[in-house]
C-alpha cells in the first residue's frame, strides 16, 4: 500500500468500516452501562481493534484526504472510553496515537491534556508510555532551535493541571516538569518557579515531591556529569596550567641526568593535579539550581519559615529547614528569625543532627550580621567541645565550628581560638585532626589570634578578615601583591593550554647552550650558568610563541617534549659543565663596552615606565611591548586605590591567580617558595551544598554486630570448610606412621606379657601418690 497507494484503496475503505463498526460498537456499550455477553466472550474483536488502528496509523501519510477524520477520532475514542477498555487494546491505541504524533499529523499541543489523563489512570505500562512519550515530543521539538510561542503554550496547559485540586493529575504534571527541567529542556525561569510555587501545595505528596526534588537536583547533575563526560568536553575546556621558566629551566638543565629526570616527572605530576583542580573549581563555577531562578527568594524564604510552623512530621520539617538554608545561602539573604528556630535541634542527642549543623552551616555567609549568628555559634561550642563529650561529638563541633569560620572569621575570638586549639594534643585522632585543621585555617586567615607557637612560619603579621559589609573585587589583591623574588627569579610565566608547543618550548630551550648569549631588546646581555641559577631577565626570549607569548600543552605531549629534551640535554651536560668555572662572564655589547652579568641585570632592572611607553608606541604591534605595558601599568595600578580595573587588568588577575597555584603546587613538593594565601570567598563557597559527611570525616562509626560478622565472614570467604585435625591425618593418602605400626605390630607373648605387668605396675604407683600429697622425702624424723 506504500508503493502504490491508489491500487489498495477498497482494502483501505473495509479496514476503515471495520474500525469504524467497532468503535461504535463500544461506544453504545459504554453509553448504555452494559457490555454484551459476546464482546466478552470474544477478545479477538478487541485485538482486531487495535490491529486495524495501527495499521491505519501507519498508512496515514499516503493517504491524506481518505484519513483524514482518523486521528480525531482515535482521540475522542481515547478520552470517552480509555479509563473502561482493557490494558491491551489501551496500550495499542496510545502506540497508534503516538506514531501519528511522530509523523507530524497531529500536533503536541493537541494531545498533551490527554496524555497526561492517560497517566493517572491506574494502568502501569501505560503510564510509562504516555510519560516518555510527553518528554521526549517535548525534548524532539527544542532540539534544533527554542519555539517560545509553542512552549509557553504547553507550559501553561501543565501549571494549570498543577494548580488544581485532583492530586493525582497534579502530581503528574509536577513530574514531568520537573524531568524536562531536568533534562534541560524546559530550564528557563517560569518552570524553576512553578515547581518552589509547588512547595505551598494542599496535598503534602506533591509538596514532598517539590522538595526532594529541590534538594536532589545537586545529586542528580553530579551523576549526569560524571556518566556524560566525554574526551570532546575536556578538549574545549582544557585548564590553563602557568609554570615558571626557572622551573622549566631547573628542570631541563640543572643537575645530573637522574635528578633532571626525577624533576621532569616531578612537573608531570604537578601539571596533572593543577588541571585537576582547574577543572573541580570549573565546574563549581558552573553551578546550577533551580533555586538561583526565584523572583523573590527572600518572600519564599520566609513563606517556607511560616509555613514550617504548623508542619508536624519531623521528616518533612528537616527537608523544608534544608531548603531555606539553601536558598539562604545561594541568594545571601538576611533571615533573622531562621538562627533562633535551629537552636532547639543543636543537641548531640538529636537525631541527624549533623544534618542540623550543615544547615547552620549552609546558611552563615558574609552579609549576615554578627549577632544573629554568634548565639548559634556559642551553643555549638557549649553542647558539642568540653572535656566531658565524646570523642565523635567533639570531632563534628570543632569541624562545625572551622566551617563556618571558613565563611564568617569575625565569630571567632581570640581565647575561644586558643581552647579550641589545645584539642590538637588528643589522644584521639579524629579530634586531633578537627583541631590542626582549625589551625590551618587560622594561619591563613588571621594568625595573630593563634598562639605563637601555632603561628608557623611564615606567617604574615598584618592579616586580617574583612570587615562586616566590606566588598572587594575577586583577586584584585593580586594586582597589588608582587613578589621581588618572583619578578627577579621567575619572570614571564609561560602558560600551556594547547596541544603542540610543548616540543617548540623543549627546541627553544634546547638551543640555549651554555656559552651562548641572550640579547634582548634594549641591549642587555645575560647568559645560563648553573651554579648560580641565573635566568635571562628578559624572559620573552624564552617565551615558546613570538606572535602570541603563550603556549600550551596537554599531559600526554609534554610527555613527548621531555623524552625529547631528554636526548639534547646528554649532549649538552659536558658544554654546560665548562660554563662551571666562570662565575662571572664579561661579554661585549654592540658597543665594544664590556659588562658582568650582574651588571646586566641592575641595569635591567632600572628600567622605567617611560622607556616602556616609548617603546608601545614605537611598535604598537608587539606583543612583547605589549607584555612589558602591561606589567608596568599593573605596577602604577597598584599604587592607587581608587583605580578602575579594565578588562586587561581582568586578564592580568587570570594569570596571576594562576602562577601563584602553580607556585603553591610547586611549594608542596619542595620545588619553590609559596605564594601567599589568598582568603577563602564567601561568595564560591555559599554555590556549594553542605554535605553532612564533611562534618563525620575522620570519626569512626561503632559497628553493630551484624555489620561485625559480615566483616569476618567477608575475610574467610577463600578459606575451605573448617576440618579437624584428626580428621585430616585419618583421611591422609600415604603410609602409615610409625606409632600407627608398634599398634598394629605383632609382638611374642612373653613381650606382650611384659609389657601388661609393667602397664600395672605404673598404675599401682600411680593409685598410691594419688590419695596422699607426696612432696618428697622429710628433712627430719
Amino acid at each position: 500500500m506504500k508503493c502504490d497507494p491508489e491500487g489498495y484503496e477498497s482494502t483501505l475503505f473495509m479496514i476503515l468500516n471495520q474500525f469504524n463498526s467497532l468503535t461504535e460498537i463500544i461506544g453504545e456499550n459504554l453509553r448504555t452501562s452494559f457490555i454484551s455477553s459476546c464482546i466478552v466472550s470474544d477478545p479477538t474483536l478487541y485485538v482486531n481493534l487495535g490491529e486495524r488502528a495501527m495499521f491505519l496509523a501507519h498508512v496515514t501519510p499516503f493517504y491524506p484526504n481518505h484519513l483524514a477524520n482518523f486521528p480525531t477520532k482515535l482521540i475522542h475514542l481515547l478520552h470517552t472510553t480509555a479509563s473502561n477498555l482493557p490494558s491491551k487494546l489501551r496500550c495499542n491505541l496510545t502506540r497508534s496515537l503516538v506514531l501519528l504524533v511522530n509523523q507530524k499529523i497531529v500536533a503536541v499541543g493537541e494531545t498533551l491534556s490527554l496524555f497526561m489523563n492517560l497517566q493517572t489512570i491506574a494502568d502501569k505500562a501505560l503510564k510509562k508510555l504516555a510519560f516518555n512519550h510527553v518528554v521526549h515530543s517535548i525534548k524532539r521539538m527544542n532540539q534544533e532551535h527554542m519555539d517560545d510561542i509553542k512552549n509557553r503554550a504547553l507550559q501553561n496547559v501543565l501549571f494549570d493541571m498543577l494548580r488544581q485540586s485532583d492530586e493525582k493529575l497534579a502530581k503528574r504534571a509536577l513530574v514531568t516538569l520537573c524531568e524536562l527541567h531536568r533534562r534541560k529542556v524546559w530550564i528557563d525561569g517560569r518552570t524553576a518557579n512553578e515547581i518552589c510555587t509547588a512547595c505551598f501545595h494542599s496535598a503534602s505528596s506533591i509538596m514532598i515531591a517539590a522538595l526532594s526534588f529541590l534538594l536532589d537536583y545537586e545529586k542528580i547533575e553530579i551523576n549526569d556529569d560524571s556518566d556524560d563526560s566525554s574526551s570532546d568536553d575536556e578538549l574545549i575546556t582544557s585548564p590553563q596550567v602557568i609554570l615558571s621558566n626557572a622551573t622549566i629551566y631547573k628542570a631541563n638543565y640543572q643537575g645530573t641526568t637522574a635528578s633532571k629526570k626525577k624533576k621532569r616527572a616531578k612537573l608531570h605530576r604537578i601539571i596533572r593535579s593543577m588541571k585537576k583542580q582547574q577543572r573541580a573549581s570549573e565546574r563549581d563555577n558552573n553551578y546550577y539550581s533551580p533555586l538561583n531562578h526565584l523572583k523573590d527568594a527572600k518572600g519564599f524564604a520566609e513563606r517556607l519559615l511560616k509555613h514550617l510552623k504548623g508542619c508536624q512530621r519531623f521528616e518533612v520539617r528537616m527537608m523544608m529547614l534544608k531548603l531555606i538554608a539553601r536558598t539562604v545561602g545561594l541568594h545571601r539573604l538576611i533571615l533573622s528569625k531562621f538562627y533562633p528556630f535551629l537552636k532547639k535541634y543543636i543537641q548531640p542527642h538529636q537525631r541527624h543532627v549533623t544534618d542540623f549543623l550543615a544547615m547552620v552551616v549552609q546558611a552563615c555567609h558574609d552579609k549576615v550580621p554578627l549577632a544573629a549568628v554568634e548565639p548559634l555559634f556559642k551553643v555549638i561550642v557549649n553542647q558539642f567541645v568540653h572535656d566531658r563529650s565524646q570523642p565523635e561529638a567533639i570531632t563534628v563541633g570543632l569541624n562545625t565550628v572551622r566551617e563556618i569560620c571558613v565563611r564568617m572569621p569575625l565569630l571567632m575570638n581570640e581565647d575561644l581560638l586558643q581552647d579550641l586549639a589545645l584539642y590538637k594534643k588528643s589522644r584521639h585522632k579524629s579530634v586531633s585532626i578537627a583541631a590542626r585543621s582549625l589551625i590551618a585555617l587560622f594561619r591563613e586567615v588571621c594568625p595573630s589570634l593563634l598562639a605563637k607557637k601555632d603561628r608557623g612560619r611564615p606567617f604574615d603579621p598584618k592579616a586580617r578578615p574583612k570587615a562586616h559589609g566590606e566588598v572587594t573585587v575577586p583577586a584584585a589583591e593580586l594586582m597589588q601583591i608582587i613578589d621581588s623574588d618572583d619578578e627577579l627569579e621567575n619572570g614571564v610565566s609561560v602558560s600551556y593550554d594547547s596541544d603542540n608547543d610543548w616540543e617548540n618550548d623543549q627546541m627553544n630551550i634546547d638551543s640555549y647552550d651554555a656559552e651562548n648569549l641572550c640579547i634582548d631588546d634594549t641591549g642587555g646581555v645575560d647568559n645560563y650558568t648553573e651554579d648560580n641559577d641565573v635566568i635571562p631577565e628578559d624572559e620573552d626570549e624564552i617565551c615558546l610563541d613570538h606572535e602570541t607569548g603563550i603556549c600550551g600543552v596537554d599531559v600526554e605531549d609534554m610527555e613527548n617534549g621531555l623524552e625529547h629534551s631528554e636526548e639534547v640535554n646528554n649532549d649538552q651536560d659536558d658544554e654546560i659543565s665548562t660554563s662551571e668555572e666562570d662565575n662571572e662572564v664579561h661579554i661585549s655589547s654592540d658597543e665594544g663596552s664590556v659588562k658582568t652579568s650582574h651588571e646586566l641585570k641592575k641595569t635591567a632592572m632600572k628600567r622605567k615606565f617611560a622607556d616602556y611607553n616609548g617603546q608601545f608606541l614605537a611598535s604598537d604591534s608587539s606583543l612583547r611591548a605589549l607584555k612589558k605595558f602591561a606589567g608596568t601599568t599593573m605596577g602604577v595600578l597598584s599604587e592607587c586605590n581608587d583605580s578602575f580595573l579594565f578588562n586587561e587588568d581582568f586578564q592580568c588577575i587570570e594569570v596571576l591567580k594562576a602562577k601563584r597555584e602553580a607556585r603553591n603546587e610547586l611549594a608542596k613538593r619542595r620545588l619553590a617558595k609559596p605564594a601567599a594565601i589568598m582568603d577563602p570567598r564567601s561568595t564560591q563557597l555559599c554555590l556549594k551544598r553542605v554535605d553532612h559527611t564533611v562534618l563525620e570525616a575522620h570519626v569512626s562509626k561503632k559497628l553493630t554486630k551484624d555489620e561485625r560478622l559480615a566483616l569476618v565472614r567477608a575475610g574467610r570467604e577463600e578459606r575451605g570448610k573448617y576440618i579437624a585435625r584428626a580428621a585430616v591425618k585419618q583421611k591422609k593418602i600415604g603410609g602409615l606412621s610409625n606409632r600407627q605400626k608398634e599398634h598394629k605390630k605383632k609382638m611374642p607373648p612373653a613381650a606382650k606379657r611384659h609389657k601388661i605387668e609393667r602397664h600395672q605396675i605404673e598404675k599401682k604407683k600411680k593409685h598410691q601418690r594419688s590419695g596422699k600429697q607426696f612432696r618428697g622425702r622429710k628433712a627430719w624424723k
